[in-house]
């Protein structure tokens, strides 16, 4: 079992649109600068978030997403089943086929596992995430350090 860049950046793309989303929709293109994420990758996954009905979709000048749902009520495993990231550690998928057909000797202790995994997810919300300590001041400086950018680039364009 792993946990793909799908589904992390999944999760950091959420997060960033929670901290930044109030007043106006976010655009993809600032959360991939923001995040160092491909846009191309983003609208892929905002695509699926959007079909999990997590995400809405403005269109137009002015236009981005915004979360669908409270920040209190997005879990971190629903975000992460919304990108079809499976959590399953076990061989089998779960199947209890996982040696020539039969169940093996530990698919219990892996089923168990993924058990843990997913309820620790599933407490885990964007608002508990935007809530830890330290994830304002991080945000913070990403937006500095976008908004120096921007800035250059228009000093750049003169």
């Amino acid at each position: 079992m792993r946990l793909t860049t799908r589904g992390r950046y999944a999760v950091t793309a959420m997060l960033d649109l929670a901290l930044n989303a109030a007043p106006k929709p976010v655009p993809l293109g600032d959360i991939a600068e923001r995040q160092g994420i491909s846009l191309a990758y983003l609208e892929q996954l905002f695509a699926r978030l959007r079909r999990g009905g997590l995400v809405a979709s403005v269109r137009g000048p002015g236009g981005g997403y915004r979360l669908s749902e409270p920040l209190e009520a997005i879990s971190i495993a629903r975000i992460i089943a919304a990108v079809d990231e499976q959590l399953d550690a076990t061989r089998c998928g779960g199947s209890g086929r996982c040696q020539d057909g039969q169940q093996c000797l530990t698919h219990d202790l892996w089923t168990d596992l993924s058990a843990r995994i997913e309820q620790f997810l599933s407490q885990h919300t964007l608002a508990s995430l935007v809530a830890r300590e330290g994830v304002q001041e991080v945000a913070e400086r990403q937006r500095a350090g976008q908004r120096e950018g921007d800035a250059l680039i228009a000093a750049m364009q003169l």
